[in-house]
């Protein structure tokens, strides 16, 4: 059994014709989030280039006092400054030296950083959201591609946040209105039979 079938209200595959994966945040920061699902991450982004599949990382981080907006407020004033070790991504993250990372200042990946128009411009029409925290920049980037007419799919396992109430919570609001469920299973099992 998946490991969403509880929240699953629609089924369908990504076409890895058309998709591209998005790898938000798998920063220093956050390594004691990220670092129980990097197993399934960096399956999902192996699973992706195995097909062809563009593989697109942010990385959160503030350059000044300008671009602070609600986020220093709202974490009392505990955010990631540029160039400091919290703001690298982790060293096991399954990356290349060539792969793209977007430099976002909040939780959406798409506000100011170029990332609808380079994905139009690869082609991609689907986007598979992974990455922490779950609720807050994957959840928020995924409803953002939704609006931008990006159809979402949301992996389960390759997604993590601070707790599981809010980790499923996101899963469910997800389902309901924004993206279809996967994990890695589910990707290999869609990716190997349109390969066929």
């Amino acid at each position: 059994m998946n490991s969403y079938k509880k929240f699953e209200i629609r089924k369908r595959d990504p076409d890895p014709k058309s998709v591209g994966l998005l790898v938000i945040d798998i920063q220093n920061h956050f390594q004691s989030i990220a670092r129980p699902i990097l197993p399934a991450l960096n399956s999902t982004i192996d699973l992706c280039r195995r097909s062809s599949v563009p593989v697109l990382f942010t990385r959160h981080c503030h350059k000044s006092p300008a671009d602070y907006s609600m986020l220093y407020e709202w974490w009392s004033g505990e955010i990631i400054i540029d160039g400091t070790p919290d703001s690298q991504l982790i060293p096991d993250l399954h990356r290349s030296d060539s792969d793209s990372v977007i430099l976002k200042n909040t939780y959406s990946a798409f506000r100011d950083t170029g990332l609808e128009e380079r994905l139009k411009e690869m082609g991609v029409e689907e986007v598979i959201v992974s990455g922490v925290m779950t609720n807050l920049c994957c959840e928020t980037t995924a409803r953002d591609a939704f609006i931008r007419g990006f159809r979402v799919f949301f992996s389960t396992d390759a997604t993590a946040t601070s707790s599981s109430e809010l980790h499923e919570a996101t899963l469910k609001n997800m389902a309901y209105g924004f993206a279809y469920l996967v994990d890695c299973n589910t990707l290999q099992h869609s990716f190997s039979n349109s390969n066929n």
